[in-house]
């Protein structure tokens, strides 16, 4: 009534009241009665703001690339921007002019600048996958940009949603990409041949390896059985060796031994003799009858015979003629058997 209005704001809108070009109240979530002849309010949202931008740019290659993303901000000096754009409002809080829109724009603008210069520098493929890398640059871009410290906001995020190609080159990739998914699969087929064929070589080393070392083992078993009867056998001869050294020795000692009988028997029988020549020695120079009328105290006619034939024998040479009976040699005979 009489331009008296009243008018309200949520917690998340900065409010400048100016009463005849003059600030008389500004501050967050403001609600007051004003007379509309005099007055403007100017209300400047402060929660982060996403802006969606597109735009093309054109490759180290000369292809067309779309890049789609999106831009997170908010507005960190409410006054700065006052006093470059108009966000005044009406009685029913709703903006009078589209300044809005122009604080958007001057970020994408900002934003595709910072992408210019890397694009530019890229080939369709790389550029296809720097979305990460075009994320950073637009970042540092927006942060050092002067315009958007003039501004008074401060961006939060930036993401590429997507960077396409023209639908004609993007097909061609696809046609590259298939052809070079059909060579990794022929690959991974040869990849996997070739492993198995390598597999079954190291399998038949491994059965050629273990066959030598077989071989090897039962070569080296049979040498140590050779070895084994080797020393066997040396053993043995050492056990002959040993008992013939001791059947020699033993040997020798009875050689010694009747060496040493023989010696004694030697011995004795030298003192025998010598004994029997001390005995007979007296004996020698004696004459035979009277030894043989010594020893024989017996009247044996046998042994007087025996005489009487001995002194014929000397004395043959003077004997003409003897004649001898067979009687007498009979009855000789039978007395000597008796």
């Amino acid at each position: 009534m009489f331009g008296l209005k009243f008018i309200k704001f949520d917690s998340m809108t900065y409010v400048i009241l100016y009463k005849n070009g003059q600030i008389v109240k500004q501050g967050r979530g403001l609600s007051f009665f004003y007379f509309a002849p005099n007055t403007s309010i100017t209300a400047i949202p402060l929660g982060s703001i996403d802006v969606n931008f597109i735009f093309t740019e054109t490759t180290a290659d000369f292809q067309e690339v779309s890049i789609q993303g999106q831009i997170s901000y908010k507005i960190k000096d409410p006054m700065q921007l006052a006093d470059l754009l108009d966000f005044s409002v009406n009685d029913k809080g709703q903006l009078k002019s589209n300044d809005h829109e122009k604080l958007n724009n001057r970020i994408i603008n900002e934003a595709k600048t910072a992408t210019l210069s890397h694009i530019r520098k890229l080939n369709l493929t790389a550029a296809i996958n720097s979305s990460d890398l075009l994320e950073k640059i637009i970042a540092a871009g927006l942060n050092d940009s002067k315009t958007i410290a003039s501004l008074g906001i401060e961006p939060l995020s930036i993401n590429i949603l997507a960077i396409k190609a023209n639908p004609e080159t993007s097909r061609a990739l696809e046609a590259k990409a298939r052809e070079e998914l059909l060579k990794q699969a022929d690959l991974a087929i040869y990849e996997r041949r070739n492993f198995s064929v390598e597999q079954e070589r190291k399998i038949r080393q491994s059965e050629l390896n273990t066959e030598i070392a077989i071989v090897e083992k039962k070569k080296e078993i049979a040498e140590k059985q050779m070895e084994r009867e080797v020393a066997e056998a040396q053993n043995e001869r050492k056990i002959r060796e040993m008992k013939v050294e001791a059947d020699i020795a033993v040997e020798t000692k009875r050689q010694d031994l009747i060496k040493m009988q023989v010696e004694n028997e030697k011995q004795n029988s030298d003192a025998k003799g010598y004994a029997i020549e001390a005995t007979i020695k007296p004996y020698r120079s004696l004459d035979w009858k009277l030894l043989s009328a010594l020893t024989n105290t017996s009247s044996d006619a046998g042994n007087n015979i025996a005489l009487a034939f001995r002194e014929l024998a000397e004395n043959a040479h003077k004997i003409g003629t003897l004649n001898i009976s067979p009687d007498l040699l009979d009855t000789l005979v039978k007395t000597s058997k008796k």
